[in-house]
């Protein structure tokens, strides 16, 4: 989201950008008032990866909706940043650096697809560390990070950790190798307020007709899971079934 602002700006569309600093799972309701202005003047809102909670009374033909999450997380399909510079004007206008390109790989496929691009190891870890400081994560979040995967556990083809962060994405980038971590295809970070997964596609479809989840990532091939408020029951549930799913697939493979 800071790389689309600074996009928009280079562009010269800074002043028509409404930023209320919002976290992750916003809803384009917070808005509200800038969506019905633009409309009353004849303007086309462009919502960014914003839920969509508005009221009936709002007409939704004249709105662009950007986002790479739920159904539109489809392999090929372009990120949030991809999507804003071709609405743009695409190649037509400069803007697309070696760092925008870098951004929006990582935005669909992480580190995985970093290298894919050919990143190398220091561009990598530039992406991941700019990434980790736009979400807030600081260096006491970090260390607990690393401290809960010397915890892991593995439960069959699944690798658990349990932490008491708020967040899995340092968890995430530790693991690989690029961070010093063994590299592992399938994850479950449990928080304490929300569960998420990483790893193989299947497993994220076999998750994602649980209410109140959200997922995206490189589909149908691998992704990433989550879901907010989760009741022990639940938690036993989404392991059962990653379980499950990703023994099918090891006795495929």
């Amino acid at each position: 989201m800071r790389e689309i602002r600074r996009l928009l700006e280079d562009a010269g569309h800074g002043a028509r950008i409404h930023d209320k600093d919002l976290s992750w799972g916003a809803r384009a309701s917070a808005y509200l008032p800038e969506i019905r202005t633009a409309l009353v003047r004849g303007q086309t809102p462009v919502l960014i990866e914003l839920g969509d909670d508005l009221p009936a009374d709002i007409p939704r033909a004249p709105l662009v909706i950007v986002d790479h999450h739920g159904e539109r997380a489809r392999a090929g399909s372009p990120c949030a940043l991809r999507q804003i510079f071709d609405l743009i004007g695409g190649e037509a206008v400069a803007g697309w650096t070696r760092w925008r390109e870098l951004v929006a790989a990582n935005d669909v496929g992480h580190i995985r697809a970093l290298r894919e691009l050919g990143a190398s190891d220091e561009e990598i870890r530039s992406v991941r560390d700019a990434d980790r400081a736009a979400q807030g994560i600081s260096p006491q979040v970090e260390a607990g990070s690393r401290a809960a995967l010397r915890q892991a556990e593995r439960i069959g083809p699944l690798l658990v950790i349990r932490t008491d962060q708020p967040t899995s994405s340092a968890i995430v980038d530790f693991l690989d190798p690029v961070y010093g971590g063994p590299g592992v295809d399938d994850v479950l970070v449990v928080m304490p307020d929300k569960l998420a997964f990483f790893g193989r596609g299947a497993a994220i479809d076999a998750l994602a007709d649980m209410d109140g989840c959200w997922f995206g990532g490189d589909l149908p091939t691998r992704g990433f899971w989550g879901i907010a408020e989760v009741s022990d029951a639940r938690r036993s549930e989404v392991l059962r079934r990653l379980v499950t799913v990703l023994g099918d697939v090891a006795d495929d493979d």
